[in-house]
């Protein structure tokens, strides 16, 4: 067993660190830690002042980030929502699942290849996160979207206690009350004119957090925003409208991020953030409560802002729905208290499905013995442990995207990313610490590790039992 002793000056802790728990003995900390897990929608790696935006204003999630670690080389496991979402639930990669794009998917029925027979429902028979924690004593509630199957499959029936609007939909049909009309109405009664979704949620989050300050609780709050439809607050919208004018006046381009209405949505989110540390704080537990922030895929580029991006990933190619790095690629901060030091960085790669794992081991609870985690936990990474268990980490997309993603799998090695597309089977060879924009392909100059990744991706697929996609008879080329 390995034991590290460390200590944190202004604090006096010492952690105990050993094989599936971390207990934390801080000063006057006899309870268990609390979990907020906050999941963003469509956020993109860059799109934090912390994390390299010039144009989009983040004071709050910025202090966050100050407060905790942030990852430089944070991930989703896929380059849409649902996916990552069951990832995130379970600790299983979406590829074992089975539930490869967001439900209920894009259809193209002409296209070179069919998709597979693939799952459009987090099955009631996997074990989510919420069922652990719920077993152990906490109080669990989900916050926002939910996206993981229709009624029988909602929250309530997957481990959480309270399910505060999440539902089928990928999206709200309006951030202004009423919040949409029929099938894409957020189901949230007692709303007034003018009413702002992401405020209306973290209203719900905080009356949460208030009932139940007294016990352990989990809280995996998943925010609509800043997913299309691109609505904010007038006011914010004048205001980036101005700093847009106010750039271009100078010649500055905002390294392509200059949709204010997509701005406005990101300032509303990171006020919210700070409303939700504030409640934490006023009711005295924010010394005994870990929170998670990061981000379901890469950002949206596509042209949805009156003909512009809807933002842009500094220094990634692509966005949302692409086989490269910015459409993976996304922010991943934590903060525990007393336990992670203040203003680190981590370089390590992390993925959604370590989530599952990590959650577990700060809170000192036992996973099921039936239960398989393709995740590891990255405690050691938050505590600054020499050692930690490198591991190549994968992505499985069967499907084609309006983001541009043919059907592909990728796989991360180090500092080495091999992608293969099942239209032709070609693939491509980037070296990501040296190139992260993924500008130059090396499969040609090094055809020995491009093999020797594919052949790597080929037996994960295999352990899997990835669904692969095949000829599709009515193939019209375009």
């Amino acid at each position: 067993m390995l034991k590290h002793h460390f200590t944190i000056c202004l604090l006096g802790v010492i952690l105990f660190c050993s094989s599936g728990q971390a207990i934390a003995a801080t000063q006057g900390q006899t309870q268990p830690w609390n979990v907020i897990f906050m999941l963003i929608d469509d956020l993109g790696a860059t799109d934090f002042g912390c994390t390299g935006s010039r144009f989009y204003e983040t004071p709050n999630i910025d202090r966050l980030a100050s407060q905790g670690m942030r990852f430089t080389q944070g991930y989703a496991a896929c380059t849409v929502c649902s996916p990552t979402r069951a990832a995130v639930m379970t600790g299983k990669y979406p590829a074992r699942l089975h539930i490869t794009d967001w439900i209920k998917g894009h259809n193209r029925p002409k296209a070179k290849l069919r998709i597979p027979d693939w799952t459009m429902y987090l099955p009631l028979e996997e074990i989510t996160i919420a069922e652990r924690l719920h077993a152990a004593g906490y109080v669990t509630a989900h916050v926002g979207k939910w996206h993981l199957g229709d009624a029988p499959y909602y929250p309530e029936h997957q481990g959480f206690d309270l399910n505060v609007g999440g539902t089928h939909m990928g999206a709200p049909g309006s951030y202004f009350w009423p919040y949409g009309t029929g099938e894409r109405r957020v189901p949230l009664e007692g709303g007034q004119e003018g009413e702002y979704l992401t405020d209306r949620l973290t209203d719900e989050a905080i009356r949460f957090i208030e009932a139940h300050r007294e016990r352990p609780f989990f809280m995996y709050f998943a925010h609509y925003a800043v997913h299309t439809p691109l609505q904010a607050k007038p006011e914010l919208v004048a205001h980036y409208e101005k700093k847009v004018a106010e750039a271009q006046a100078r010649g500055d381009d905002l390294d392509g991020q200059q949709c204010p209405v997509y701005a406005a949505m990101i300032h509303s989110l990171d006020e919210n953030v700070g409303r939700l540390m504030d409640c934490l704080d006023r009711l005295g537990i924010a010394e005994r409560t870990v929170v998670f922030l990061t981000s379901d895929n890469g950002g949206l580029v596509l042209p949805a802002c009156q003909k512009r991006p809807v933002t842009h990933n500094i220094g990634l190619r692509a966005g949302k729905g692409s086989a490269y790095e910015g459409g993976v690629r996304v922010p991943w901060i934590v903060r525990w208290p007393g336990v992670v030091a203040p203003g680190s960085v981590c370089h390590e790669p992390v993925i959604s499905i370590d989530a599952y794992p990590t959650i577990l081991e700060i809170t000192g609870v036992a996973d099921a013995e039936d239960h398989h985690s393709d995740g590891i936990s990255i405690v050691p990474l938050l505590t600054q442990q020499k050692v930690f268990a490198k591991r190549a980490i994968y992505w499985h997309y069967p499907h084609y995207h309006p983001g541009g993603a043919t059907p592909y799998s990728a796989v991360r090695d180090g500092d080495w990313k091999l992608i293969e597309f099942f239209e032709d089977n070609h693939v491509e060879l980037y070296n990501l610490k040296e190139d992260p924009e993924e500008s130059q392909d090396l499969a040609g100059r090094i055809p020995e590790k491009a093999e020797s990744l594919r052949t790597q991706l080929h037996r994960w697929r295999e352990e899997v039992k990835a669904q692969l996609p095949t000829p599709n008879p009515d193939y019209q080329p375009e």
